[in-house]
């Protein structure tokens, strides 16, 4: 929460590529550090102090940041195809990780995969280009003759052509709109998520059960991630994600009131596809306030949303702790949810600078 307005900064100002380099290099550095720990404070010293924070504050951020850059007619459907890839990588290389700690022992695979990591996205984050334009491009990859014949059928969209200044997106109400509506769908669904298996368990079923039904709603969550994003192209993202935060209260209404495994894997059906909506939720910065600022603007969100996912799975589990019950836990959920239904349709695009500024001067 608290490196993200500073990671963003330096993202926009030193450029994806530069900044990935340096986390992946860093990373890598740590996991071979890793491997040599023989103290739980030197553990949490390395994976929380180095690892962690290298991670966060370089991969999700600079990959955003260059789709965001390149992309504007289909950039939901990029932002879900990169966020898919994080699913599909941790469930290929999840098994990778488990055969290798069997076989090899945990030391030698945290280093094995700490010189994997820098020998495979070291060099490919060479082939980062921050934007379309340091190679002669237009967003989504149109030659400037494309453009402008996209411009006279009226098929490109007039979006991201003012760039919102960070000083300038703190001061719209759509700004906070978003912070909060953000907060509120990435809370609960963290939540949600780190309370999976003791929910499942509560529902009456084993924790081998509920650890395959997690891992089965992380992989729907793939398609429905790219299929959202597609249509987030075509249809306003911001209904779009007021339309998932109801169906979110929806599914978890099916939960409250589930007694039967049917109606367990039905919540899980619904809900997987809440948790693809986040693509349309960064595009939807990108849509508003910009390309030069995104990171930092992203990085600041953070700072907002980040607390939900801190707070609200300690509030959970000390509701479960004294009532031995998640229905309380599960109809603030759902009132979460509703909330942010109704901030998610009310947000609008905020009113680009120069126009403000016309008024003022007027």
């Amino acid at each position: 929460a608290v490196e993200g307005p500073i990671a963003g900064y330096l993202i926009d100002k030193f450029g994806p590529r530069i900044m990935l380099t340096i986390g992946a290099f860093i990373v890598a550095i740590g996991y071979i550090l890793l491997s040599q720990v023989n103290s739980f404070l030197w553990f949490l010293t390395i994976y929380l102090g180095i690892i962690s924070l290298a991670f966060n504050a370089t991969f999700s951020g600079s990959t955003m940041a260059v789709v965001n850059n390149w992309f504007i007619r289909r950039k939901g459907l990029a932002m879900a195809i990169s966020i898919a890839a994080y699913s599909l990588g941790g469930s290929i290389i999840a098994p990778l990780l488990a055969f290798g700690i069997h076989h090899l022992g945990w030391r030698t695979t945290m280093a094995l995969s700490g010189i994997m990591l820098a020998a495979v996205v070291v060099p490919f984050a060479q082939l980062l280009r921050s934007s379309p334009e340091a190679l002669g491009l237009k967003p989504d990859g149109d030659t400037p003759r494309i453009e402008s014949k996209l411009d006279e059928v009226g098929v490109k969209p007039i979006l991201s052509s003012v760039d919102f200044t960070v000083s300038e997106a703190l001061r719209t109400k759509s700004y906070w709109l978003l912070a909060i509506g953000t907060m509120l769908r990435t809370g609960t669904l963290g939540t949600l998520i780190v309370h999976f298996v003791p929910i499942m368990v509560w529902k009456g079923n084993s924790e081998q059960t509920a650890a395959v039904m997690l891992g089965i709603m992380a992989f729907l969550s793939i398609p429905m991630r790219i299929g959202i994003g597609w249509l987030g192209d075509r249809w306003s993202r911001s209904k779009m994600l007021a339309a998932g935060m109801a169906l979110g209260a929806f599914s978890l209404m099916i939960l409250q009131n589930a007694n039967s495994s049917f109606q367990v894997w039905l919540f899980i059906s619904v809900f997987s596809v809440v948790e693809g909506l986040s693509a349309l939720n960064w595009a939807l910065v990108g849509d508003y306030f910009g390309r030069k600022r995104f990171a930092t603007l992203r990085g600041i969100l953070s700072l907002v949303y980040s607390w939900g996912m801190i707070v609200m799975p300690i509030v959970a589990g000390g509701i479960f702790d004294r009532t031995g019950s998640y229905n309380t836990v599960i109809w603030i959920f759902v009132g979460m949810y509703i909330c942010g239904t109704i901030l998610f349709l009310v947000i609008q695009r905020p009113r680009t600078p120069f126009l403000v500024k016309d008024k003022t001067q007027n």
